[in-house]
């Protein structure tokens, strides 16, 4: 989740316009300017995206065979340090060119797109291709203390104010006597300048989930997570040595499996120098779960080695049935889809130059992978299923219902779509739509009852906001298939109301509005509420999450008076700044139970301005670990989700999503 809304004021460019406005950023500069470009948010999704650059590049030493154990410690000064056994980042000095003479350390450190990652022998395979990790972490952190370990020696260096060299790399002492011979130390603090939407506090969870996923993908590495903040201390150590098998049976915990075993096999082509590890399993569950990775890095958008593991299993599992009679002659074939449901897959290639799509390495652009996956899990896959008789016949007979299911859904889908037509004609009755027929500026508020529904109207703007109120909590779509979901009123409303289809036919580039925002009380029916069309939204509609089209609005929870002016504020935290900014305030806080406790103006310069609302949009960075969270907390398992909710109870911003 991240980002705060915000407006800013610009200046308006002159008609004097020549050579002295060429700015040309020199370093690190082009990072600390557009800070987006390089980590993709300065919210709370771009200052986790730090600690990911400096892990990464020790998943890199790990993959290469250097090292065992990662340390990820959260100080109480509010710094992170990451440490690994790896070799250490080198320390000789620089052979050629404009960088001659500084240490490689220094390099490393100070340019973009320099490393041991574009050639030579220093690594087969890694990640962090774009070779901009730890210089955009020094460029965006108000100090960097760096410590490498080798040769029996320790070396420190520290920059400041956004990679500012303190003082040249050092030798500080021999290696401490702590086990480790060799390594690199990063320790950081974010820079409270650049982090200012949503500050620079860590949230443990967050770490901890990408820090078990990485444990998952590097079989037998140790990844120790160690939270030393005052009431929140604790050491918690990831490592498996049955790698994604146990990923998968994590992925499943919560989920009623249709049988014990795990589907795994691994395969590599020397030559091309591709590896692959696959491990699936089916559960009882209605939605696909197929995860890929390329060298550690999730690929939320799949990519050549998805779709050569989707062929083959279509085809695989259609010729299955066909030989063993459990799909006759007049049967059509099960789709992929069929297939599909309720699948648990993790697909984890490596390979010496991956190409992916974007810097957001969303997609694995190989064309080779695709058919070196597809071939082996052909041969593989057919393989485990005349092995495994038993479990082969219930995904097959999971596969015939989901078929059956999807017939059922197609009829109740073009209902819907029958209902639905352009330019808002046959829309829902109670949507209050907007004026607007451009995507990009229309607003989609959901909206918890009637008579909310009735302030929003009054508080919008009605030119580019459409309000949508909901009766009571929707449907729980995670237990339930598509086409008992479009026998919901409340469900197919949304899916008209947004257009652009659902379920594996939504199109994102048809709906109607390009921000959805989920406007409920702030209280525990509220939370409840969000929490459904969250769960909606990322089974049913995940492009739009994917997209960034969906938010979360913040309405207060508290008002106060100063003086004659009613102040609001948004939860806890802003209570206690407020009262740690103004100790002698007398006046009591009103807790706001409902939006039907706000008249309109008060919603709208609260909760609905464009210019003084605060909106939270929801992103999905690992696919993996939102899935698991989804599954937790709307399945029908209460242990696993009596537990979500005691583990994060230290991080109250994660309790809501």
């Amino acid at each position: 989740m991240s980002s705060t809304e915000k407006k800013s004021s610009a200046k308006k460019p002159t008609a004097d316009y020549g050579a002295k406005d060429i700015q040309v950023l020199e370093g690190l500069d082009p990072v600390r300017k557009r800070p987006g470009m390089y980590i993709g948010s300065t919210g709370l999704a771009g200052l986790h995206h730090l600690i990911w650059e400096v892990v990464d590049n020790a998943v890199d030493e790990a993959m290469a065979g250097f090292c065992t154990r990662i340390d990820v410690i959260i100080q109480a000064d509010g710094g992170c340090r990451v440490e690994d056994n790896g070799r250490g980042i080198p320390v000789d000095p620089y052979p050629s060119g404009p960088h001659k003479g500084k240490s490689a350390a220094e390099v490393v450190l100070t340019v973009l797109h320099a490393g041991g990652k574009f050639g030579g022998e220093g690594y087969k395979v890694s990640g962090g291709l774009h070779g901009v990790g730890v210089s955009v972490v020094n460029a965006l952190s108000s100090k960097v203390l760096l410590e490498i370990d080798r040769g029996g020696d320790r070396y420190t260096m520290q920059f400041v104010d956004g990679g500012k060299l303190k003082g040249k790399l050092e030798k500080t002492g021999s290696t401490p006597a702590r086990g480790r011979k060799t390594g690199t130390s990063v320790t950081f603090y974010p820079d409270p300048t650049i982090f200012a939407s949503e500050g620079t506090e860590f949230v443990a969870r967050t770490v901890m989930d990408r820090l078990q996923t990485m444990a998952f993908l590097n079989k037998n590495l140790e990844v120790v997570f160690t939270d030393e903040r005052d009431s929140r201390e604790q050491t918690v150590t990831f490592q498996y040595k049955g790698g994604i098998v146990d990923f998968v049976k994590h992925l499943n915990h919560s989920k009623e499996s249709l049988f014990a075993k795990v589907a795994a096999f691994e395969d590599e082509d020397e030559e091309e120098g591709m590896q692959l590890d696959i491990a699936m399993q089916w559960n009882n569950g209605y939605y696909e779960g197929i995860h890929g990775y390329a060298n550690g890095i999730s690929t939320t958008e799949g990519g050549m080695h998805v779709e050569g593991f989707k062929t083959a299993l279509t085809s695989v599992i259609n010729k299955y049935a066909r030989d063993k009679g459990l799909l006759k002659e007049k049967d059509d074939n099960l789709l992929g889809e069929d297939i599909r449901e309720g699948i648990t897959a993790i697909i984890a290639v490596k390979l010496r130059e991956p190409q992916f799509e974007g810097q957001t390495k969303a997609k694995l652009g190989n064309v080779p992978m695709r058919s070196f996956v597809q071939k082996s899990t052909n041969r593989y896959l057919a393989e485990w299923l005349e092995e495994n008789p038993a479990e082969a016949n219930r995904v097959v007979k999971k596969a015939v219902s989901a078929a059956q299911a999807r017939l059922a859904a197609k009829n109740a889908r073009n209902a819907v779509r029958r209902k639905t037509a352009l330019a808002g004609a046959g829309m829902p009755d109670k949507l209050k739509d907007c004026s607007s027929g451009k995507p990009e500026e229309s607003e989609l508020f959901i909206v918890e009852g009637d008579s909310a529904g009735g302030t929003a109207v009054d508080a919008r703007d009605p030119r580019t906001q459409a309000i949508l109120p909901i009766r009571g909590k929707i449907l729980n779509v995670e237990r339930a298939r598509l086409d008992k979901m479009l026998n919901n009123n409340e469900i197919r409303a949304l899916i008209t109301a947004i257009g652009g289809g659902v379920g594996d036919e939504f199109d994102a580039s048809k709906a109607r509005y390009h921000k959805i925002i989920a406007l409920a009380d702030a209280d525990v029916d509220g939370s409840h509420i969000r929490t459904l069309l969250l769960t909606f939204f990322y089974r049913q509609m995940k492009p739009m999450v994917e997209a960034g089209y969906i938010y979360i609005a913040q309405p207060p929870l508290y008002s106060t008076e100063v003086g004659k002016e009613k102040v609001y504020l948004k939860d806890d935290q802003a209570k206690a700044a407020f009262l740690a900014e103004k100790p002698g305030h007398k006046k009591e806080f009103q807790r706001l139970k409902g939006l039907g406790e706000m008249d309109w103006e008060e919603l709208k310069s609260t909760t609905m301005d464009s210019m003084t609302r605060t909106l939270l949009q929801v992103t999905v960075e690992e696919a993996a670990i939102a899935d698991e969270t989804v599954s937790v907390l709307m399945g029908d398992d209460v242990d696993s989700r009596k537990q979500f909710i005691i583990t994060n109870a230290r991080d109250v911003r994660n309790l809501d999503f």
